[in-house]
């Protein structure tokens, strides 16, 4: 049963075929050949796993972020962030990086944000001089924030998965999410010294106050979920639902660049994300069930204790196998499949659930620049108009970066957990 699942997994990611089938093809072709389980597993596993509460927040933030990028707040946020950055050398690329920590806050979706703000500041770097690979890989690069900083898709999953706080998990990315943006900054800096790449004039305090008062609205919006969230005002799901209502009011009253008209398309592009998302969750969860039926956690668990039994250690082989599987699978099927296995290992070994799912959130997000699946490294490379070679090659340094940050964010629990042990302890 176990070798015909992971042949049919290698089969099927090699030929190509969409995730969500691959998962649930080669589940149930692991099933017909054990024999003695009946088919109907699957129609009830993939009913259980979107039959949650916590999951209903996943369509409303994505809701919000189709509304938020057709109601002309994208577009304000990236003015307010040149205001603020383009000064330095190799402005507009710290411009994407400012942006996608703002957007972060919003959309929770890199997806989101990699098509958000590459769509607008990409062709605008490659008209300043910006070399085509360099705005693609910093564009790819900084939307990986955007499942690090609240609130965050990826860990509503978990958070549904793991049985964890998920306002905890939300306050435990607001750390990790700065302190990638920072380093991503840092390494641009860097390259647009050496590459004698422009900035933008310097903007004064009028100007400044004037961009930060037009994109005033759309930077309270994170303020609303997490203030509602720590308040106890409203779940993480019904924050979801604040959000909507709130990037509508403000694209079509406040800034009046939502039109009526637009609504039937954007409905249409999140029911579509919405239904591509819930696929995999339930056919990701069928195939998380085939392994466990099959002992396959426990085996895990022993596996690692036979190496080591030094948290550190472990979680360097875990950090390993997340990567890996970044680069052939999505975050959210990693997180289904993979976190039910892990969980048990973390336990024994005492390790915060809240931490680990940061971890796993930020893997999973360096995943998405990896190359052959890497959903913002597609995006970006279409919009950029360039080959997945010269992306991989651009932005290797940028997700060395990003390693480095995953690291720190492994091995230094208390940056992660400072912010839900302070604000909304247990």
């Amino acid at each position: 049963m176990t070798l015909i699942l992971l042949l049919s997994l290698l089969v099927f990611l090699f030929v190509g075929t969409p995730l969500a089938f691959t998962l649930g093809i080669s589940a149930l072709a692991a099933l017909i050949a054990q024999g003695d389980v009946p088919l109907a597993v699957v129609t009830q596993r993939m009913f259980v796993a979107v039959d949650s509460f916590s999951l209903l927040a996943i369509p409303f933030f994505i809701l919000a972020g189709e509304l938020m990028n057709s109601g002309g707040i994208t577009q304000r946020l990236v003015d307010f962030a040149d205001k603020l950055v383009g000064h330095i050398v190799g402005g507009l690329s710290h411009v994407v990086v400012v942006t996608n920590m703002i957007m972060a806050g919003i959309s929770g979706s890199a997806a989101a944000d990699a098509a958000a703000t590459g769509a607008i500041l990409i062709p605008t770097m490659i008209r300043r001089g910006y070399s085509p690979s360099f705005a693609g890989a910093i564009s790819a690069a900084a939307s990986t924030i955007g499942p690090i900083i609240p609130p965050s898709i990826p860990m509503v999953v978990y958070g549904s998965i793991a049985n964890v706080s998920i306002g905890r998990l939300f306050l435990g990315g607001v750390i990790p999410g700065v302190v990638m943006g920072i380093f991503l900054m840092g390494v641009a800096y860097v390259i647009s010294t050496r590459r004698g790449y422009p900035r933008e004039p310097r903007a004064g305090l009028a100007q400044i106050w004037r961009s930060f008062y037009s994109s005033f609205w759309a930077m309270v919006m994170p303020l609303i979920i997490l203030g509602g969230i720590l308040g106890g005002i409203f779940t993480p799901t019904e924050a979801a639902v604040v959000a909507v209502v709130y990037a509508y009011l403000v694209g079509a009253f406040v800034y009046r660049e939502l039109k009526t008209r637009e609504l039937p398309k954007i409905f249409t592009n999140a029911a579509v994300s919405t239904a591509i998302v819930m696929l995999i969750i339930a056919t990701a969860n069928v195939l998380g069930w085939v392994l466990s039926y099959q002992r396959i956690p426990e085996m895990m668990t022993t596996f690692f204790f036979s190496i080591s039994r030094d948290p550190w250690a472990i979680l360097l082989m875990v950090n390993i196998v997340l990567l890996i599987l970044g680069c052939f699978m999505n975050p959210t099927a990693i997180i289904i499949v993979m976190v039910p296995f892990f969980m048990p290992l973390i336990t024994k070994l005492g390790i915060d659930p809240v931490h680990f799912g940061i971890i796993v959130t930020v893997n999973t997000a360096i995943g998405q620049l990896t190359p052959p699946v890497g959903v913002c490294m597609f995006i970006s490379c279409g919009i950029a108009k360039i080959t997945i070679a010269e992306f991989t090659r651009e932005c290797a340094i940028f997700i060395g970066a990003l390693i480095v940050v995953l690291a720190l964010v492994t091995y230094l629990p208390s940056a992660v957990m400072l912010l839900p042990d302070w604000l909304l302890p247990i």
